[in-house]
């Protein structure tokens, strides 16, 4: 019975009022986001706004991270707009099924844990590049239908009423946290508005929200081999994107509420969101960081918020659409940007000079293809990649050997550092095969021999010295790395000569 008190929430202290008045700003700051990312998409607005519905239920209830908020993103939108446009919508829904399956497979495989070789410098420059389009997104509001810069009287009330918002949220907590700034800003900017009868741009602006009940729906297309060529590129990129993103954000709601989540846990459960998203005509998505942080920030920190955010969002299209369109697009503005203020790491302008050079490229590189580009999944892989070349070029250049030779004349070769594929060259340069005395021990103490160009390496070097009749013996090779060197006999010859005494005597575990 406890477990499902746990799982629940119900064990726990919950304050409960924070969590719905939580959930209901999230519920209001999600509505012109999903309607946004949808239009991004070439889809309905409802159709991202089922979606933040089904994920942010789903992903509330069964998820990993209790606090995060899941929702229709840009991510997703920006990978299926092509598809959208080429094939249409019921190729969009098949696609998100498929992504779902796919996540999903990752979470029963546990590969949750692989977010674990992001660097920090990438998750820097992932939500510092985050964070900077966050407020870009915002900059969209303070232009006219026909995209042009607004100004005069009504830029002055948009600023205002923007401004207004920023402080409520900034200055409401100094004061008091019975209630959520953000929820308040809100209210008060509305009330402004509707008693003054100003003139400003509202939700209903930008779209209608009006619907029923998410339709369930089985995506109308040919099951086909032709077809699965057509959308599983599509699925693959929609699921790698929404993996980083919703492991990465729960990553930051870990540093944040200082508890751990469950990354494989996440995975599933976005998987089975995304499946439900595509049956119930739903854009697919995945976590959010901005309104994951709207949440926290007011203080949730447990599954109710994000089930009311996601059961009042559907109230809303379904029962207050008419009210829902008249909240003042300038209150959700300010709620965004100071998200955007919150999310930027501004820590990490003052490593710039105490930080490797290599990290602070990466940072940089990473922020400026999330921001450019929009490509969040590209940016994290390309910032591993570069961090795991400089890692491995720097441990490359460690590679050393002491040299002597003892009362028999035995020469020893003491080699420190990691004999793997980038440090092959070195290792190599440090011995004197045709000078050496006729038997050489390369002892590996405070070596390991990683992988297999490390195994060729040996293979080569102990050819050299039998090719000019000197015997050679590898002492203190560790267990792990006797067991690659078996290994790998089954696929090369490997030339290792080694001395049972040495074995004996000084192997260590």
């Amino acid at each position: 019975m406890e477990k499902y008190l746990n799982f629940f929430d119900l064990s726990r202290k919950v304050d409960y009022k924070i969590e719905v008045l939580s959930g209901l700003t999230v519920a209001l700051a999600l509505v012109p986001e999903a309607v946004a990312f949808a239009l991004i998409a070439g889809l309905s607005p409802l159709t991202g706004l089922y979606a933040a519905f089904v994920m942010g239920l789903v992903t509330s209830l069964f998820g990993g991270r209790p606090g995060m908020i899941s929702g229709a993103t840009g991510a997703v939108a920006v990978v299926v707009v092509v598809l959208a446009k080429t094939h249409g919508v019921e190729y969009v829904f098949a696609t998100v099924v498929l992504a779902g399956l796919m996540q999903m497979t990752a979470g029963f495989l546990r590969l949750g844990k692989l977010i674990r070789l992001v660097p920090h410098p990438v998750i820097f420059g992932f939500v510092n590049g985050l964070a900077v389009i966050i407020f870009m997104s915002q900059l969209d509001q303070f232009k006219d239908v026909a995209g042009n810069w607004l100004g005069g009287p009504a830029l002055y009330i948009l600023l205002g009423l923007v401004f207004l918002t920023m402080l409520i949220i900034w200055g409401l907590p100094r004061i008091t946290k019975a209630v959520p700034a953000s929820l308040t800003a809100i209210l008060v900017v509305f009330g402004i508005v509707a008693a003054f009868g100003i003139d400003t741009k509202t939700v209903g602006d930008i779209a209608s929200i009006q619907g029923g009940f998410p339709p369930f729906h089985i995506p109308f297309l040919p099951f086909t081999f032709e077809t699965l060529q057509i959308i599983f590129p599509f699925a693959a990129i929609v699921a790698g994107v929404g993996l980083i993103e919703s492991l990465l954000t729960l990553n930051i709601v870990d540093e944040i509420t200082e508890t751990r989540g469950r990354s494989n846990k996440e995975a599933v459960a976005q998987g089975a969101a995304n499946i439900l998203s595509g049956f119930f005509s739903g854009m697919g998505g995945c976590a959010m960081i901005g309104q994951s942080l709207i949440n926290v920030s007011n203080g949730a920190r447990a599954r109710v918020s994000g089930v009311v955010a996601s059961v009042m969002l559907l109230v809303f299209v379904m029962f207050g659409s008419s009210l829902i369109e008249q909240v003042p697009m300038a209150a959700l503005t300010g709620l965004m940007i100071m998200v955007s203020i919150g999310t930027f790491e501004w820590a990490s302008l003052r490593t710039f000079t105490k930080m490797p050079r290599s990290d602070i490229f990466v940072m940089v590189l990473v922020t400026l293809v999330t921001v450019f580009l929009h490509n969040l999944a590209l940016a994290v892989i390309i910032g591993v990649i570069i961090s795991a070349l400089v890692f491995a070029w720097d441990n490359a250049k460690r590679i050393r050997a002491r040299k002597h030779i003892d009362a028999a004349g035995i020469k020893h070769y003491e080699i420190y550092g990691p004999l793997f594929f980038g440090s092959v060259s070195a290792f190599n340069d440090k011995f004197d095969v045709l000078h050496d005395p006729h038997e050489v021990i390369i002892d590996f103490a405070e070596s390991r021999v990683v992988d297999m160009s490390a195994i060729e390496a040996l293979n080569k070097i102990t050819e050299r010295y039998l090719k000019v009749g000197k015997k050679i013996h590898l002492k203190h090779l560790s267990p792990d790395c006797k067991l690659l060197l078996k290994n790998a006999e089954e696929i090369i010859d490997v030339n290792v000569m080694e001395d049972p005494t040495y074995i004996v005597a000084v192997d260590r575990v």
